[in-house]
């Protein structure tokens, strides 16, 4: 917190923002040359591909030094670093040299090359310096000559040296202000603190709720300033130590300016990101990405991280929104390129990727999987299994006629239903009375939280779920539903809307229309929990496979013996609402309907499942600690290790047979993992008992399991909050 405080306590006395233009006329050159536009929070971290420093404006060179010298070099230490042949010896870049060269040395992932930081951000134009300008613009790629690295350093008065002298000395200049404050009294700077900390508790508040935080008018004269303002005058009021503090406070302190709001807001996203890097340390992880189109219709691709934290417990972790231009495969990978080069992460330790199937960019995801792939033989990629649900429901729709018909049925219903206010208030008005006629005659039981309001909700796309939710309302309040039509029917403003009217309250009285309302219920009541169950992320893939399989066995059930339950529940509603029909093709309801809408349920589940087939989910099954280790078998697991040979060595494969035998041995002796029914627990388990040191071979293959993402709902609700923070009337904001 203090060094949090610190670094705010510098911006506030100086003003200064980095949100800096290159519009700045201050300096005249003497030809109109164009330079490069800079975001300081989002400087290229790759020496490869970052512009010279000749090409940012003088005004603001020294602010981007200083920004990368904060950084520090560019040193991926984890990086799988290719290798270049020298004669008939294969070499690659040997990262010991961060060690050694530490202050200076970078490399570059894009060019497979070295670089100096300080010649890079100050370079003079005097002195001798041995290589030139390769670790400049070139860059250095003779890894057998190392000793080139000392010659690059040189003596005392060389370039390099020069170079690093003037670092130190930009960095000291940021001296002064802490020289000014030690000048001013303890009271003034125990005030600044009191206020730094108010307007930076404000601020965390209205970012938990992302809430907005100016106002239309802030003037000093408005009656409402904005969020970020009310909220500080009210905890004024409340507190008479902050009131005095703000009172006081010097009129060049501009700690409530949008410049310093939006540098305190960086600030928090920063530790923040830097808290969850932190927490991944060196482990192993999965990457989730998703893309959505924001209210400015810019395309954006939010990355997700999955992995195994210190406890045993899996973590998911939005790591960051990126904006992308051009949604080539290529262009997605760089972009994971330089998110990776930002936050130091690698490839090499991707062990599993997600992305959403039902994407309208799920081509370019597959060719990113590619790439990643052939980079990472181990980063296996896992389909969503929610929308593999939600895309064998959309086959279903898609293959049946009579069914896509319903949907389309409903999907009209609904907007003409709720097509006003006036209706909407009218089925509300009929809904009421038939539960009040329902609960005087006992049809219908009171109880706490039953019998609540409830009108006709739309149904979406990508959420299936939302379709099963329509259907059981419709059931519900079906003779309301009919008896606002009939009013249309009757009182519509103009002929076409009588006549919409008409055509539905035909349809809605059809045998066929009630009959496929009745089945898709049941068909979507079926697979409803586990769709909502997969959306969860706490989910692993022992669990998935068991979920699917039970929604297989239930549609198998519906099938076999189900038939006449369903037809006396279609005639009964039936009865309760009109005469009952003479139906004389119960045949091609049956066979033609009812057969074929599971059949193809139960063939598109087994199509869109086929990865529970593979050798890999095979072997994690064998990890599930369900009824005392009953699926262990050591020979699937040892296979399983063998699908990973960046984490497993020959040697640490014979190892892990013994180990495997002595760990199955002591979980099913211990009364601790008795009642255990997930990997997740599993794991959870072994770090409370500290058997994850007796047993580090099968606890990484714990890991490894957990890590395989099988659920979307970490990236789908950044992207819910992403709506809610930038909507219509925040349009504007920038993608930072």
């Amino acid at each position: 917190m203090d060094k949090f405080l610190k670094r705010k306590t510098m911006v506030g006395e100086s003003s200064s923002s980095q949100r800096i233009s290159n519009n700045q006329d201050t300096v005249q050159p003497e030809t109109k040359k164009k330079f490069l536009d800079v975001d300081l929070r989002n400087l290229p971290a790759d020496p490869g591909i970052r512009p010279k420093i000749s090409e940012y404006h003088p005004n603001i060179r020294d602010e981007i030094r200083r920004a990368y010298l904060q950084k520090g070099p560019c040193q991926p230490r984890k990086h799988n670093f290719p290798q270049r042949k020298f004669g008939n010896t294969m070499r690659h870049f040997n990262p010991e040299w961060f060690t050694e060269f530490g202050n200076w040395l970078e490399y570059s992932i894009s060019k497979d090359a070295i670089y100096c930081l300080c010649c890079y951000l100050m370079k003079t134009e005097s002195g001798e310096q041995g290589s030139g300008d390769a670790f400049i613009v070139g860059g250095f790629t003779n890894w057998k000559k190392k000793e080139r690295l000392g010659v690059h350093i040189g003596g005392p008065n060389s370039s390099h040296n020069q170079a690093w002298a003037n670092c130190e000395a930009l960095m000291k200049q940021d001296r002064h202000i802490e020289v000014a404050l030690a000048k001013q009294s303890d009271q003034i700077k125990r005030e600044y603190r009191i206020q730094l900390i108010a307007v930076v508790d404000c601020i965390r508040f209205l970012l938990r709720q992302g809430l907005a935080f100016r106002g239309h008018d802030e003037s000093n004269n408005s009656t409402n300033q904005g969020n970020f303002l009310e909220l500080l005058k009210f905890l004024c009021v409340h507190n008479e130590t902050i009131d005095r503090a703000c009172k006081n406070a010097r009129k060049n302190v501009k700690l409530t300016s949008p410049d310093i709001q939006k540098d305190i807001v960086c600030a928090a996203a920063s530790e923040t990101t830097c808290s969850i890097i932190n927490d991944l340390g060196n482990d192993l992880f999965a990457i989730l990405v998703d893309e959505s189109r924001d209210i400015s219709v810019k395309e954006q691709m939010a990355v997700v991280l999955r992995y195994v934290d210190k406890k045993g417990e899996v973590i998911e972790r939005f790591l960051s929104l990126v904006h992308v231009s051009d949604t080539s495969a290529t262009s997605l990978k760089i972009a994971l390129d330089s998110l990776f080069v930002k936050y130091g992460l690698s490839f090499s330790r991707i062990r599993g990727q997600g992305y959403d199937g039902a994407s309208n960019m799920r081509g370019e995801f597959n060719g990113l999987k590619s790439l990643i792939l052939k980079e990472n033989q181990s980063a296996f990629y896992v389909h969503y299994f929610a929308h593999q649900l939600q895309l064998a429901l959309v086959a279903v729709a898609k293959k049946q006629v009579e069914i896509a018909s319903l949907f389309n049925l409903v999907a009209t219903l609904t907007n003409v239903v709720g097509a006003s206010c006036k209706r909407r208030d009218i089925l509300r008005e009929k809904h009421a009375n038939v539960i009040r006629e329902g609960l005087e005659n006992g049809e219908i039981s009171s109880g706490r939280g039953l019998n609540q309001e409830i009108t006709l909700k739309r149904s979406g796309d990508t959420r299936w779920g939302s379709h099963y939710s329509t259907l059981l309302r419709l059931v519900s309040m079906f003779s309301s539903v009919v008896e606002v039509l009939e009013i249309i029917e009757e009182d519509g403003m103009n002929s076409e809307q009588r006549a919409e009217a008409h055509s539905l309250l035909c349809s809605m009285q059809y045998f066929e229309f009630i009959f496929n309302l009745h089945l898709m219920r049941k068909v979507l009541g079926i697979t409803h929990e586990l769709s909502q169950a997969l959306q969860r992320n706490d989910q692993d893939i022992v669990n998935t496979m068991s979920l699917v399989k039970v929604s297989k066995t239930r549609l198998q059930l519906l099938r076999d013996n189900e038939w006449d339950t369903l037809l006396e529940e279609v005639f009964g509603f039936w009865r309760s609402r009109r005469k009952l029909p003479q139906v004389s093709n119960l045949h091609h309801f049956q066979v033609e309907i009812f057969y074929q809408v599971i059949d193809w349920q139960l063939k598109e589940l087994n199509d869109r499942f086929s990865e529970i087939n593979t050798e890999l989910l095979i072997c994690v099954a064998c990890l599930s600690p369900r009824d005392s280790f009953s699926s262990f078998d050591k020979k699937k697991l040892v296979q399983l290790a063998k699908l990973y040979p960046h984490d497993f060595s020959s040697v640490e494969l014979l190892a892990l047979d013994a180990q495997l035998e002595n760990y199955i041995l002591d979980m099913r002796s211990d009364s601790d993992f008795d009642e255990l029914t997930s990997i997740g627990e599993l794991s959870k388990k072994l770090v409370k008992t500290r058997k994850h040191i007796v047993y580090p071979l099968v606890y990484l293959l714990v890991k490894l399991a957990l890590i395989l993402p099988v659920a979307t709902a970490t990236v789908e609700r950044t992207f819910s909050a992403m709506n809610i923070i930038k909507n219509k009337l925040r349009n504007r904001m920038g993608d930072e």
